[in-house]
């Protein structure tokens, strides 16, 4: 096996300044280990309770009333974090008061503002005092049907510091698609907006939310947030009002002492299979977890900006609210990520001097194709660290980013999800980055790569799984009383062990490569194949845009591979395009991989939050309904498929 380029080596010094760092001299002083990486991961997994704990007070979370153990139960399904501790969420991110910049927000139309700590703290209370005179009330359900605005962070902070749940969607899901989560979760409180812009077009919301209402009986008070410049008659809308009449003009900002696990949000799966799961994640274990990512992980500190092109609808947003707690400046942007150009999001980089840029392999992608050097066209002298995820980061990904962003940057490929609401795998600012490696598995997680007997493996795919509890594993599903569903979705496959159905590769150095899911594995002649070793050599080529990889069930109970790839303007799939991308793919990876069938394609199906929807396509392939269309960003796309083989 040869061995992975290095890219990239942190200096001593930025070692030796970082947290991650200071935790480890910390923690091995303390409990007698080694000052090195592995010594400290070995000991976050073997003493759970000490790493957790050390991290709860290094983080600076201060509980109102204190634990009677940091954990106590067995196994993944019993175990019970921080018991008798009780405190408040939206007090630790609000925990500043001064005039530093919490957030700073741009759109597409070049609008733009600011909130101090003390502005966005009294904005805060206003919206909370707001929810109190209607009634909410702790558990209750406020959603939020918004942009990427401030708006959404002001009220998801009010709903947590009263101990109400708080859920969003982004306005470009549909009627249905937001009908599917709201109405599961019965909310007393819908926040959405007028409307939104995308790529210069106006999008008005004011239909969708009447509809919505119409449809879900719980809700008891709509709030409109304007977006547009034309205000919308609410008295179309039962039980409307507008945003800046609903914040109350003086308002005492309280906090609801709660226990460590208090429902904090209900996400949502991806819905592509069906009506999507309700996941509720505790406030305890969400705070816990990304604090250890934000300050060790990415070393974000109080002078940083930091920034995740993400919506509402995604977790990558919750997480970046969490930053908050930190102390450090949130950057938003709303809309499209290349509109007026292909660098909107490096322009603004550059002008905020963002120290961490969070974006996904599309996006990264996107800028080789159109030939942006980011690191010659605007100055990057302040960023430190590059997160992607969303998708596997490629070989070719990665050296793009040091050739043409920046040399002296951690790039950081993060792998996790929706269902952990935070990282299975990371970075860490004392680690080398090599060429299609994610750095490290994260403190306190038991990951381990399974092969098909439940035995962990080095250097061989096989199935992500985390052996040992964790705290930001969900509380529970919604309407899911006895837990069957909970545990028949992370637990049947290897009793007592989380398996998160990705297919990844653990490095003899501790890197982890992902292959993609591995629901969406192929098994031609038996051989198990992620499809992300085909994305990585098919979308190499100039001449492809975009690509999607499915297996085709045949009548012997085999599977071919068929690869539908989007061509650049101008070009066409002929044979000798055909022969070209089967060469890559042979010499790539292996013949093993080369596709049975290649068409050519106008579009591939993403969900709303940026991924490709494999299982979809084997749907209309094999002549199955794709049975929550709403989850799509483009539905549309879908048809192409009928019959193409």
């Amino acid at each position: 096996m040869s061995q992975p380029q290095l890219l990239w080596q942190p200096s001593p010094q930025r070692i030796a300044q970082s947290q991650m760092h200071a935790f480890m001299l910390l923690a091995s002083k303390k409990y007698h280990f080694d000052a090195d990486w592995p010594s400290l991961h070995a000991w976050s997994v073997k003493h759970l309770d000490q790493f957790w704990q050390e991290m709860l007070d290094f983080a600076d979370i201060v509980a109102d009333e204190p634990a009677m153990f940091t954990c106590m139960g067995e196994g993944m399904l019993l175990t019970q974090w921080f018991p008798g501790m009780t405190f408040n969420f939206a007090q630790h991110l609000l925990r500043f008061n001064d005039d530093h910049i919490a957030i700073a927000a741009e759109d597409e139309r070049g609008r733009s503002c600011t909130l101090t700590y003390r502005q966005l703290r009294e904005q805060v209370a206003r919206c909370a005092t707001g929810l109190r005179s209607i009634g909410v009330q702790r558990g209750d359900r406020v959603v939020g049907y918004l942009p990427n605005t401030v708006e959404a962070i002001i009220a998801m902070l009010a709903s947590a510091s009263m101990g109400a749940v708080w859920s969003s969607c982004s306005p470009d899901f549909g009627i249905n698609g937001v009908f599917d989560r709201f109405g599961q979760i019965e909310p007393k409180v819908l926040i959405a907006a007028d409307g939104y812009t995308y790529n210069e077009k106006r999008i008005d919301c004011f239909e969708r939310v009447k509809a919505i209402v119409d449809r879900i009986p719980s809700i008891e008070q709509v709030v409109i947030v304007p977006f547009v410049e034309d205000e919308p008659d609410l008295g179309a809308l039962d039980k409307a009002t507008s945003w800046p009449s609903f914040l109350s003009s003086e308002a005492e900002l309280v906090f609801e002492q709660l226990p460590f696990d208090h429902p904090l949000y209900i996400m949502y799966s991806s819905g592509t299979t069906g009506v999507p799961k309700c996941i509720i994640h505790g406030a305890g274990g969400t705070l816990l977890q990304h604090m250890k990512e934000l300050m060790l992980h990415c070393d974000l500190r109080r002078e940083d900006n930091i920034f995740y092109f993400t919506t509402c609808g995604w977790m990558m947003w919750n997480w970046l609210v969490s930053s908050l707690g930190v102390g450090a400046t949130v950057v938003l942007y709303e809309g499209s990520p290349a509109y007026p150009s292909v660098d909107r999001l490096w322009q603004m980089a550059d002008k905020l001097g963002v120290t961490i840029f969070g974006t996904s392999p599309k996006f990264l992608s996107a800028g080789e194709k159109a030939g942006l050097t980011p690191g010659k066209q605007h100055d990057l002298s302040k960023l430190r660290t590059i997160l992607s995820t969303g998708s596997p980061l490629t070989i070719e990904n990665f050296r793009w980013v040091y050739d043409n962003i920046k040399e002296d940057v951690q790039l950081s490929s993060i792998c996790g999800g929706t269902d952990i609401i935070s990282c299975f795998m990371l970075g860490n600012p004392i680690l080398p980055v090599y060429a299609g490696e994610i750095q490290c598995t994260g403190l306190g997680m038991d990951v381990h790569a399974f092969d098909a007997d439940g035995t962990s493996v080095i250097d061989q795919k096989g199935e992500l799984v985390c052996c040992s509890p964790f705290p930001s594993q969900p509380t529970g599903f919604w309407h899911d009383l006895d837990g069957s569903k909970y545990t028949r979705a992370y637990f049947e496959r290897f009793p007592n062990v989380w398996t998160h159905g990705d297919f990844i590769e653990i490095t003899n150095h501790g890197g982890v490569i992902v292959y993609g899911r591995s629901d969406a594995t192929l098994n031609p002649g038996g051989v198990r194949i992620g499809t992300a070793e085909i994305y990585r050599q098919v979308e190499s080529l100039d001449e492809v845009v975009d690509s999607v990889v499915i297996g085709k069930r045949t009548q012997d109970a085999d599977v071919e591979v068929c690869l539908f790839v989007v061509l650049r303007d101008g070009v066409s799939l002929d044979d000798e395009l055909i022969a070209t991308i089967k060469k890559q793919v042979a010499e790539g990876a292996t013949k093993r991989h080369v596709p049975r069938h290649i068409k050519q394609v106008s579009a591939v199906p993403y969900t709303i939050s940026g991924k490709k929807v494999e299982l979809a396509v084997s749907n209309m392939i094999h002549g199955e309904p794709v049975l929550n269309r709403d989850a799509l960003a483009n539905p549309e796309a879908l048809e192409q498929y009928r019959d193409i083989i």
